[in-house]
Parts: C-alpha cells; structure tokens; sequence
C-alpha cells in the first residue's frame, strides 16, 4: 500500500508539474491604453506630426511587432469602449451604450477568465466603468474620469476610499504597475492592464514638458477649413470646434479669457483643477504660461487667425502629453528587457477610440468618420510576430477578448470578435471579415454629436444618423444618409449617398448594414 500511495503521490506530482510547466508557458499579457490617442500622433504612423513629435518607444513596438492600420471601435465614447474590451461584446451588448450607467455586471470578463486558470491579473490607472473590478487580483483606479496632478487612487487595500497621491497620473500609474510586476507571484503568468489618463482632455503636461515645444509650429490638416458643404447636419450641429467650443480656461489655460467668454461653471471647474497643484508644480506652471498667455490676449485674434494660434495651443499641450506616455513605455520596456520578460510577453498598444486633431476643425471624437472611429493598434510578441509587419485588415475592440483568451490556451465563451491571433503570421484567412459595425448613442451628452450607426468595408463606409432633435439649439429631428469612397476620398469630404454613380454601392451597403441589425439584434 505504502509503494502504491508513493506511486499515485508521485504521478499526482508529475501531473502537477506538468501542468504548472504549461501555465509558465503560455505568454505574459501587457494591455497598454491610453485615452484618447490618435493613431495621427503616434510617428510610427507617419503622419504629418511624426517629424516634429516623436514617440520613439512606442515606436519600437512597432518596429518589433505588427503595426495595424485598420483598426477601429464599435463606439467612439471611453466607458462603452472599456466595457467592449473586457467582455468582448458590442455597446448594446454589455450595457454600457454611453457615458454613466449602463454596464452589465454579472457578465464574465476576459481577466476573470484568464484569472480562474491560473493567470495573476491586475489593472492599474483609469477604470471609468460605475462598478467594482472584478477578475483582478489587484487594482489601484482613478476617480472617475482621473487628474493629472495629484490624483486620486482607489486600491483592493482603500477600503472603497480614493487617496489622493502625489504626482503626475502617467508616471504615477506606471509606477504602481511596475511594483505590482516587481512583488507578484512569479510563478504564475500575469495579465497587466495598464490604462493611462492622458491625453484625454483638458492636456494638462508634465512639469518637465511645459515648455516642450514652444519653438515649433505644427502643420495644419489639410480639412482644418472644412465647411461640411456635403454632410447631412449632424457634422453642422456638433460642438466640438476648436475656434467655436474650445474654451480659454479649461482647454487652453487663458485665465485672462476665460470671463465673459467660458461658462461660470467651467472656469469654477478650472479653478478647482488649479487647486490640486502643490506649490512647485503651480509656480512652474505660472512660469511657463503667463508670457504666452499675455501674447495670446495681446494679439486680439479673429477668425482663421484666431483657429491656427488655437490649434497650436492645442497642439502643444496634447503632444506634451503624448511625450509623457511615451516616456512612461520606454520604462515598461526597460523594465521587461532587464527581468527577462520580452520574449514571452504580448504587449499590446492601443486607445480607447480615436481622436481628432483639427481635422474637420475639431477636437473629440464620437463620430464614426476616421479619425475617431480609427484607433491606433500596435502587438509585439516576438514568438509570434516577425518584425516590422504591417496589417491592412479590418480589425475591432470586440477582437481583444476573443485574442487573449486564445492566447492564454482558453475555449472563448461565444463571441461576436475573432482573435487576432490568426493574423499574426502577416497573412490573412480566407474567412477574415469584410465588413465592420458601428453605433453611437450619447446625444445629448458632450458636443452634441448625433445618434449614428454605420456600416465600413476595405472600401465604403455608410452611416446613418437619427433621433429626435431637442429644439434649435440642440438639433432638429434627423434622418439622414452619407456615404464615402475611402479611396478615392480618405478625408470624407464629399459625401456620394445621393450621387447616381454610387447607387450600386449604397443598396448593398443598406442590404448589409441590414442584415447587420438582424443578425446583432439591434433594437434602436
């Protein structure tokens, strides 16, 4: 009995050996994402910014990995998008159609998943989602939409409170996850959700790039003039103009402005907003603003001078963010070379939605042409991914979960996404989609941007807005079709839904964008 216990404890051992061996196998899971970074300010991308704000180290994924031009968002709003990932379902799907409440909680999440068979998982810097995490061994979320200074933090360990930390949000949270990676269990693989702050809006930099780029003068995009002269009147009605709806006090930090033309309520928002500033940080930022502030109003700009110098502004705050980002990944990649962890680990960059910068003349997102519909997509995993490819194929936020999961050895609960995975070899499946959905639904909510849903392919892209309007101001009631040859006009200026030439196309777009609702059992 004594030989026969030895025998069923020793192959028990081996059994379990086994399988921690496989466990230690499968990769380590990095999800880096940023808030509201256009792919236009990554130079990977080779935009017209990539020469005077570069991002070298998320450029290094890039050029050690697969760089995805096609990548997009079923919903170009942040707490939708969030959802998305987690779940890998559609808006309408999870819950969470727009900003606040919505989300549904009692469905499973990849971390919870990836967590139950054997994976340490955790999320560190902006949740945005009105529920606890669940799935993570550990947390440390910021309150709500998150400040730049100072922030505040809530962890497993606050007791449900948020603490206020010292410092600035981007290198605050890499911080955090960093330590997490440095004091986790190391014989498990891990999951790292590393969600930055920036550069969502109001662009408030670094102390140390307050006064990066003030030498340079960005190029324009070439629709920063654009009059809409062919779109339906959802592009007129929004407010998200950089001359008209960018503010002096929140957005470009003009105190001397902000009277008289801002809201009351705003400038009492920027005005608390300055208040988290210590001492150092708040004399820092008066020196580095009050010259070009006094230049700003000394100039008495209007019309197309006034939108360029507001541009720049702009310009400048949001890549001075950027800068820190990409800062913030360099240390994540330091860290991972000097644990010896590269090899083994995907690391994915990506947004929440995309993000436009003065193309159209706005800032924002939420619309489904291609700045805010298009998210930046970057994947290293050098087991699986040659260097230096470059994907063309039609690929969506409902495609995270399906990816890790498959990644991790999981049978994926059914859903609507497909790994991505398959792609990783530089060649596409023959059963890849050819088509991609899109449905916005926050009007009513900032900027005033339409009810729309929308269907895309390699070539067309057809949207419909909707809804009941809310009176003059707000927006009559709409329905209205555009649609867009992507090849022959990437900036979506000439809307062809009533051009003779297009018929063709436009039916099957209908016929499509039908048979899309059915099959996703679209109800609104």
């Amino acid at each position: 009995m004594k030989y026969t216990s030895n025998i069923a404890l020793c192959s028990g051992l081996i059994l379990a050996f086994n399988l921690n061996a496989k466990i230690n196998q499968r990769p380590n899971i990095i999800h880096i994402m940023c808030d509201d970074h256009a792919f236009q300010a990554i130079s990977a991308y080779g935009g017209a910014l990539s020469k005077f704000a570069p991002t070298p180290n998320i450029d290094r994924l890039a050029n050690e990995g697969m760089i995805f031009q096609r990548a997009y968002v079923e919903n170009s709003l942040s707490a939708p998008s969030r959802a998305t990932l987690l779940t890998g379902l559609y808006s309408h799907q999870h819950g969470q159609k727009t900003l606040g409440k919505g989300f549904d909680e009692s469905l499973p999440v990849f971390p919870e998943l990836l967590q139950q068979s054997g994976y340490q998982t955790s999320i560190f810097g902006k949740w945005h989602l009105n529920c606890e995490p669940k799935g993570f061994d550990d947390y440390k979320i910021l309150l709500d939409q998150g400040d730049y200074y100072n922030p505040e933090f809530k962890s497993k360990g606050s007791n449900g409170k948020y603490i206020r930390e010292e410092g600035y949000a981007t290198t605050l949270i890499t911080d955090y996850a960093l330590n997490w990676l440095s004091n986790r269990n190391k014989k498990k693989p891990f999951c790292l959700m590393l969600h930055h702050k920036a550069p969502h809006r109001n662009w408030m930099p670094e102390e140390k790039y307050l006064n990066l780029y003030n030498d340079v003068e960005f190029p324009y995009p070439s629709t920063l003039n654009d009059d809409y002269a062919t779109r339906s009147d959802a592009a007129k009605s929004q407010e998200m103009s950089i001359l008209k709806d960018m503010t002096y006090s929140y957005d470009l930090k003009i105190d001397q402005l902000a009277e008289g033309n801002d809201s009351p309520a705003l400038v009492r928002y920027w005005e608390k907003i300055k208040k988290r500033m210590n001492p150092a940080q708040h004399n820092a930022w008066v020196e580095a603003y009050t010259k070009q502030n006094d230049d700003f109003v000394t100039a008495k700009l209007k019309g197309d001078d006034l939108l360029k110098l507001k541009y720049q502004r702009y310009m400048r705050d949001y890549l001075r963010c950027v800068k820190s980002v990409d800062d913030q990944v360099g240390r994540v990649l330091n860290y991972l070379e000097k644990e010896g962890l590269l090899n083994n680990t995907i690391i994915v960059y990506t947004s929440d939605q995309g993000f436009y910068l003065g193309e159209h003349s706005w800032f924002d997102k939420r619309f489904m042409y291609e700045e805010s519909y298009r998210t930046p997509l970057i994947i290293r995993y050098p087991k699986m991914i040659n260097k230096g490819l470059v994907n063309t194929d039609l690929v969506q936020n409902i495609d995270f979960a399906p990816t890790y999961l498959e990644l991790a050895g999981l049978k994926s609960p059914k859903l609507p996404g497909l790994s991505l995975m398959s792609l990783f070899k530089g060649k596409t499946p023959a059963n890849w989609r050819n088509e991609l959905y899109y449905h916005y639904y926050d009007y009513l909510g900032a900027h005033k941007v339409r009810k729309h849903e929308g269907i895309s392919t390699n070539r067309y892209k057809l949207i419909r807005f909707y809804g009941d309007g809310f009176g003059k101001d707000k927006g009559e009631n709409i329905d209205a079709w555009e649609m867009y040859d992507l090849v022959k006009d990437p900036n979506e200026l000439n809307n062809v839904a009533d051009n003779s030439t297009y018929q063709n196309e436009l039916s099957d777009l209908k016929i499509r964008l039908s048979k899309k609702r059915i099959e996703l059992n679209i109800k609104e």
